[in-house]
């Protein structure tokens, strides 16, 4: 996608600092990291979102989020990763891209940054029993 800036980097048309490319895939550095060392990867694919990711792309996806995880561990010295994909909303580019954080303990990153919530009585049954009918397991 040409108005596209992960497509662009890709490409090679925008430089950016590759970790990791596949025939289906690339990891590069977040230019606004978390903490140094934030990987992006993306399909080459211009996909917007993860339910839109092409089946046979997904095992490799996961394999290169396996490794991007250990690497940031072995390579960094990070004591583990945050490991995340926005869909559609808070997606700052509309490609999909899945976040490896380097993480430490005490490094001041606290968790998810929204409120928290309570199911009332019966209400989580209610929740689960509608996602198990869109699974197609009601």
């Amino acid at each position: 996608m040409v108005d596209c800036v992960f497509c662009q980097i890709i490409s090679g048309e925008i430089p950016g600092h590759v970790v990791l490319e596949t025939d289906d895939l690339v990891a590069f550095l977040d230019t606004r990291p978390v903490f140094k060392g934030h990987v992006l990867l993306v399909p080459r694919e211009h996909v917007e979102t993860l339910p839109d990711l092409p089946a046979g792309l997904r095992d490799g996806f996961l394999a290169a989020a396996q490794r991007l995880a250990t690497a940031v561990k072995d390579g960094l010295g990070a004591q583990g990763s945050f490991v995340a994909i926005n869909n559609t909303v808070s997606q700052s580019v509309p490609h999909l891209h899945l976040h490896v954080v380097p993480r430490t303990k005490g490094d001041g990153l606290r968790g998810f940054f929204w409120p928290r919530t309570k199911y009332a009585d019966a209400e989580a049954a209610t929740y689960a029993e509608r996602l198990r009918a869109a699974l197609g397991a009601g």
